[in-house]
């Protein structure tokens, strides 16, 4: 394989579908333009990789995702891995480091608009399940999206419906943080 002209860092598998199949939508192939799209199975792994590419590893160009909550963990990952800039105040989204509001599926949620993500649940055969786990006394009380965003975080379901609400978002709808980060490779 290649050494690619950058790389994308995401925290996991479900980013990288997301990420991927809107690039797709854009009639853009990552991997055909030299960028590598990397799940780090968490964002504690941050440091790992943005050292094996970065400036102390490969200097490849690093960009990525990461979820609002995790934001002092990408911080401290990418100083230690050489790119202090990333502790200034605006530091990640200089250094191509887009902040999803709350994680993914939120984003997702968001842009497809949350009737239409559950008419995509619904499409793909659980709805049912969708409305067990609304009428759970854990649940009680919770908004629908909160519901649905539960939801979607069981049984390996991230993956699978990253693509589908990707396939279901309307043109011009995509997350900012995504749309900023396809802009930016």
């Amino acid at each position: 394989m290649p050494t690619p002209r950058a790389v994308v860092l995401v925290e996991g598998h479900s980013d990288l579908v997301a990420l991927q199949a809107l690039a797709v939508r854009r009639g853009r192939d990552l991997a055909s333009e030299g960028v590598e799209v990397v799940a780090m199975n968490g964002i504690t792994n941050t440091r790992t990789f943005a050292f094996r590419y970065g400036p102390l590893g490969l200097g490849l160009p690093l960009v990525g995702l990461y979820d609002e909550a995790d934001e002092a963990k990408l911080r401290g990952g990418l100083a230690a891995a050489g790119l202090r800039e990333a502790l200034e105040p605006d530091g990640p989204s200089r250094l191509g480091f887009f902040k999803c509001s709350a994680d993914l599926e939120d984003e997702l949620i968001r842009s497809v608009g949350l009737d239409a993500a559950e008419g995509v649940v619904e499409a793909a055969g659980e709805r049912r399940s969708l409305q067990r786990l609304a009428g759970m006394p854990a649940q009680q009380g919770w908004t629908r999206t909160a519901v649905l965003r539960r939801f979607l975080g069981g049984s390996g379901r991230k993956a699978r419906y990253a693509a589908l609400f990707v396939a279901a978002m309307e043109p011009g709808r995509e997350p900012e943080p995504f749309s900023a980060l396809l802009d930016r490779v």
